[in-house]
């Protein structure tokens, strides 16, 4: 009998303290230098499980539906480099997905809108029997944006997500935080290599832990 790579959650607890931390390498390839890291090491994992929300109703309507291929089309270019399941229920998922825009960021010059943003909690979990360390991150992209530009959005954002917390200062990179002329719709070279990087790092995420529960 094959298990389920996705099992739902049956218990989670929050642990407190900062999700994540500045922590240079001294010496990383592309911009590992620039990502964060927390107290239990690279939020990243062997394989993510990822809910993406849907439509409304059984048949999307246009908007809905070009969020939806904006987003199918990030996830897409993601998968090639790592191991993702897509999942239909948010309790199964380790990346969750949502339609809807950000809620404005106050910074020392004022609030801030933005097109998308990743929030990242970690957990500890209980699944099939199993205590486990895991991070949660939601994703939120809005749905009113072009196309091009949300498929972007959604695509440095699941960056974020899958491991990488933090910028890269070349615009051509889908981590850059301000892109070029135009928006970067695969993962380059330089992205690829420093997702390599962080997902070969030491770190207890996806590991057993005391059951606290």
């Amino acid at each position: 009998m094959v298990s389920d790579p996705c099992p739902p959650v049956q218990e989670e607890r929050l642990l407190k303290g900062e999700a994540l931390r500045r922590a240079p390498a001294a010496a990383a390839p592309g911009y590992g230098r620039r990502l964060a890291r927390s107290d239990y090491g690279a939020p990243s994992l062997p394989q993510w499980c990822v809910w993406i929300q849907p439509a409304a109703a059984v048949q999307a309507d246009r908007w809905e539906r070009r969020w939806l291929d904006g987003v199918d089309a990030a996830l897409a270019s993601w998968s090639a480099l790592l191991p993702v399941i897509r999942v239909d229920d948010p309790k199964r998922a380790h990346v969750r997905v949502e339609r809807r825009r950000p809620p404005l960021r106050q910074l020392s010059s004022g609030w801030r809108a933005s097109n998308g943003r990743s929030l990242l909690q970690v957990l500890q979990v209980k699944r099939a029997g199993r205590s486990l360390l895991e991070p949660r991150v939601t994703v939120m992209v809005s749905p009113e944006l072009r196309a091009m530009a949300l498929r972007a959005t959604a695509l440095h954002e699941l960056g974020h997500a899958f491991g990488l917390w933090g910028h890269s200062d070349n615009p051509t990179d889908a981590m850059a935080p301000v892109q070029g002329a135009f928006p970067v719709l695969e993962p380059s070279a330089n992205d690829r290599l420093t997702l390599d990087w962080i997902r070969r790092q030491p770190t207890g995420f996806g590991q057993s832990v005391q059951d606290r529960f």
